[in-house]
């Protein structure tokens, strides 16, 4: 990982770590680093969230990319998965996405797609913060009538909304459905759509005002959601997250439908319908090992890749697969979009449900779901991955592989953000899994930390 690009682009508290400065050079090292071989005069979408500092930060950028050249379109607040689609609708030579997700408003990001709507290469991003930190006077800044145009294209939010309906062939008429938009980029896009296509649609925290994006609500805070759902007996509630690049389902009983589950039952209906790729779905390391399982009953095939939605995208795209995601809602449907699509994760769960005559309670069945026990270690970010090199740790690890074989596993994942180990223990046992978890995790940290 780079000094300033993490999994999923630049991230950090705005003003703060993102700052102006970072950002009006963002807009510059990328929009050289990504038009460089144009021998036209480039046009990059722009696109935000809700949250009070993407106009700042959106100002800041656009500057930077006008400033070495580049027109800038700015799309106003649309969802992450729409900039994507919208690149490659217009021809653009890149967009840029200012958002940090399902992140408390104070956090702000900075992410990029090329002109197919791919998240970058890891070299594309050292390349650029190669620029950033030791060669900004490489690039060459515009003057008279060379410098980069400003446009507004807020009514763009129409054109995804009409291409993301017609990726199901049916209507939600006879559908009653809560939407839980996070007051985030969903605000517009999600009612709208599902209202067009007939659904009887109640929503909730969808008043963005800058300060309230997923401030206890949207994926990461479904409470409200699963509350509201029993209480007006709705078929199914939907939760995105900031950026809508996430969906996590409520069925029914008020009872959460993850990611895990939200791919079973869509990659299910897939493999019926003859449009499930190989017959795979692609997962990564900390999926449920119900959804696995599933799979080996359903003869679907679950590849794994390491933790994050561009892992699983390059898996994807390296294999021809169509189908892939997260247990957090990350779900790409790569045959419509190039990223994670809350919107369209929705749309293709909404048309499974209907077209079973099951409610989405017998649906979510398709899998059974392993308790998943997650304890931290605590360990300085020097010593995170020296558990592997401690003969102690290896052994209980090893005993407890042996213990859980074929009815449980243990996975050992250092963070990629924080100074923690992360122990999570899968299986039947819910207790005995918490007792073997935290007292690994003990063990990780009383032999990693016992030098300092």
């Amino acid at each position: 990982m780079g000094k300033l690009f993490g999994t999923d682009g630049v991230r950090g508290v705005a003003n703060q770590e993102l700052t102006i400065d970072l950002a009006f050079k963002l807009g510059q090292a990328g929009a050289y680093v990504l038009t460089k071989e144009n021998k036209h005069k480039p046009t990059i979408l722009i696109g935000r969230d809700t949250r009070i500092s993407g106009e700042m930060l959106s100002a800041a950028i656009i500057a930077g990319i006008c400033s070495v050249g580049a027109n800038a379109v700015s799309l106003g607040i649309v969802p992450t998965p729409a900039v994507a689609h919208l690149t490659r609708l217009y021809n653009a030579d890149a967009g840029v996405v200012i958002s940090a997700s399902h992140n408390p408003v104070e956090y702000n990001g900075i992410k990029f797609f090329n002109n197919k709507g791919h998240k970058l290469s890891d070299a594309l991003e050292e390349e650029i913060e190669d620029i950033i930190l030791h060669n900004m006077d490489e690039i060459q800044l515009s003057i008279g009538t060379d410098i980069g145009r400003v446009t507004h294209k807020t009514e763009s939010i129409h054109a995804y909304i009409d291409y993301v309906k017609t990726r199901i062939d049916m209507d939600l008429k006879g559908m009653k459905i809560v939407i839980d938009c996070a007051n985030g980029a969903s605000y517009v896009s999600a009612p709208e759509t599902l209202r067009q296509l007939g659904a009887e649609v109640f929503i909730i925290h969808n008043e963005p005002d800058g300060t309230n994006i997923n401030k206890k609500c949207g994926s990461t805070h479904m409470d409200d959601l699963k509350h509201f759902v029993k209480q007006i007996g709705a078929d199914i509630g939907l939760a995105f997250d900031g950026d809508a690049d996430r969906c996590l389902a409520v069925d029914e009983c008020g009872q959460m439908v993850d990611g895990d589950q939200i791919m079973a039952i869509c990659g299910n209906y897939m493999k019926m319908q003859g449009t499930l790729k190989k017959d795979t779905i692609v997962a990564t390391v900390m999926s449920n090992l119900g959804l696995f399982m599933m799979g080996k009953e359903k003869g679907i095939q679950i590849e794994q890749t390491t933790v994050g939605d561009r892992y699983v995208l390059e898996k994807m795209m390296e294999e021809d697969y169509n189908l892939g995601g997260e247990q957090s809602g990350h779900i790409i449907f790569l045959d419509e979009n190039t990223t994670g699509d809350g919107l369209l994760t929705a749309l293709h769960l909404l048309e499974a449900l209907k077209h079973s005559d099951k409610t989405l309670s017998e649906l979510a069945k398709v899998m059974d779901v392993l308790p998943q026990i997650l304890v931290n270690a605590k360990v300085k970010n020097e010593h995170k991955m020296k558990y592997l090199e401690d003969p102690e740790i290896k052994k209980v690890i090893d005993q407890l592989e042996e213990k859980f074989h074929g009815e449980g596993r243990v996975l050992i994942r250092p963070s990629g953000t924080e100074p923690l180990v992360r122990v999570m223990i899968e299986g039947k046992d819910q207790e005995a899994l918490t007792k073997e978890a935290k007292q690994l995790a003990v063990l990780i940290e009383s032999r990693l930390n016992e030098e300092e």
